[in-house]
């Protein structure tokens, strides 16, 4: 979420991708990476790594969970179940714990592969916002775990009427928090200042979607507004329930959707992975895996017929969700087919299929110094090399396990790579 074949870790060298900006900052604030599109900065990752090699350390948690570490400085947080609570914990680079914080009452997981800790945190450096099934959101001081302010969406704004496990993580935009809470019954986007937790907005978005295609489990992506677009100084894009839409971030009006995701009514079409931006597109895998749609921003209304720059009806990604960096989107599939798309055009670039297995994929690929990672639920990873000539012939050079149960997102900055699995928190260097 019994290794027939080891995996493997998926590393696309040469032109297919450039090498990455010196620019970046190696903080890896939320579960998609400094810049929220799947890319890595810094140099000097391990590429291969066991149980017993090229481990710095391991720590072993006090309960279950499945969210992505959020790392600011010298502060790795992530959230677990401790002893029935809803908790956080913080560890330093070296893996020493510097605190841990418990919330309310947990609400464990129905999925074999899913906890009541699904939800990734995210951080300014200053302080850290953590969400669970239960509903619980609380902001801590990062630097001691000390509560600033806790809300609980589903005592305040109803219950989680979700069939499965609660895993949108929350947002930040210049001045708040913000959740979307997409399900049948109530669905809504509710935001809430960063440091005192008052309600700042809240906007319904109900979209008519039949049974289960109305429940989304995707987390919302806020980028700074183009001026060229029309948009807002932020603009925030959401994808469920048969839609994209996107929303001014400041007071989360509606500023543009798309429908046409399931043309046919599906009922059973959830949405888990999100939405990424590729340049002038938001890409929304959708149908079960089995779509990807790139639709054109801005706008103003319903855009459905003006707006969707191209789409493809045979590839997509039910869990993971697609990284892009220069121009190319990059597609994990829950089967472990990789592809390379040119984002303008939709266009397969190169495509590999992975060892056949039992598992599935759900961490999203991560990209870094010009390759692609790429993670198995049995926490399986390996090497495949590319040539620079283009000719799509790979290479399998390299592999990696930790032979736990991941469908965290890996964590990669200043050489480390941070896997966090159901149990433990590996720190993994060369």
């Amino acid at each position: 979420m019994t290794h027939s074949h080891p995996f493997l870790l998926v590393i696309f060298l040469a032109s297919s991708l450039a090498l990455l900006s010196p620019v970046r900052s190696e903080n890896w604030p939320n579960w998609r990476g400094p810049a929220l599109d799947g890319v890595a900065a810094g140099t000097g990752f391990a590429t291969s790594w066991s149980p017993e090699a090229h481990v710095a350390w391991k720590v072993t948690l006090p309960g279950l969970g499945a969210s992505t570490p959020a790392v600011w400085g010298d502060s790795i947080v992530l959230t677990c179940a401790i002893d029935g609570k809803d908790a956080a914990i913080c560890f330093d680079r070296v893996g020493k714990e510097r605190w841990r914080r418990s919330l309310g009452p947990e609400k464990p997981g129905k999925h074999a592969k899913a906890t009541g800790c699904n939800p990734s945190p995210v951080t300014d450096g200053k302080h850290v916002w953590v969400y669970f099934k239960s509903g619980e959101l609380a902001a801590l001081d990062l630097a001691t775990g000390v509560v600033a302010w806790r809300e609980n969406l589903q005592e305040r704004f109803g219950e989680d009427t979700l069939w499965w496990d609660l895993g949108t993580s929350p947002v930040l935009t210049r001045d708040a928090v913000v959740v979307a809470v997409m399900q049948t019954g109530p669905s809504y986007l509710a935001a809430f200042g960063r440091t005192d937790g008052k309600l700042l907005w809240k906007h319904d978005r109900n979209l008519d979607a039949p049974e289960e295609a109305a429940q989304s489990y995707s987390t919302p992506l806020v980028v700074k507004g183009e001026e060229r677009f029309g948009e807002p100084d932020e603009v925030m894009f959401v994808l469920g329930a048969d839609h994209v839409t996107a929303h001014d971030a400041t007071d989360g009006r509606e500023l543009w959707r798309v429908g046409g995701l399931n043309p046919a009514g599906e009922k059973y079409f959830r949405s888990i992975a999100s939405p990424v931006v590729a340049d002038d597109l938001v890409i929304a895998p959708y149908a079960r895996g089995s779509t990807l749609t790139a639709v054109k921003r801005g706008g103003q209304g319903d855009v459905t017929t003006s707006h969707v720059a191209w789409a493809r009806k045979d590839l997509g990604a039910d869990v993971p969700t697609p990284a892009f960096q220069d121009g190319k989107l990059v597609v994990c599939t829950d089967q472990g087919k990789v592809a390379c798309l040119d984002a303008p055009t939709g266009k397969t670039m190169w495509e590999v299929e992975l060892p056949k297995n039992r598992h599935a994929y759900s961490a999203s690929p991560v990209l870094l110094e010009g390759k692609i990672l790429v993670t198995r639920e049995d926490g399986q990873s390996a090497l495949l090399a590319g040539p620079a000539d283009g000719t799509g012939r790979f290479e399998v050079v390299g592999e990696g396990s930790v032979g736990e149960m991941t469908v965290a997102t890996p964590v990669c900055v200043d050489g480390r790579i941070f896997l966090r699995t159901h149990n433990s928190l590996w720190c993994i260097r060369p």
